[in-house]
């Protein structure tokens, strides 16, 4: 599937997002490795976790097939995308 710029930058946004969802909720439950969590708690922190980790594997797919498909390196493509996300956030 071939990808734009625009959709990258989307899906970095929001792999972003759903890391700071995963980190709110760490805050206001305390670590996992500690399991104090209720269990609606923990399936809260759970789905949250598997959408973020869903999420930044997308866009790790995505990024390596558009730096495929533009003859660039991954990683600058890759730098290209998280600052573009983060400047247009900002």
């Amino acid at each position: 599937m071939s990808h734009t710029f625009e959709e990258l930058v989307a899906k970095q946004r929001a792999a972003a997002a759903a890391h700071a969802q995963v980190q709110e909720l760490r805050d206001a439950y305390g670590p996992p490795a500690e399991r104090r969590m209720t269990g609606a708690q923990s399936g809260t922190y759970e789905t949250a976790l598997r959408a973020w980790r869903d999420l930044a594997r997308e866009v790790q797919t995505a990024v390596s097939e558009y730096a495929r498909q533009t003859g660039r390196p991954r990683a600058e493509v890759e730098a290209e995308v998280e600052r573009a996300a983060t400047e247009e956030t900002d």
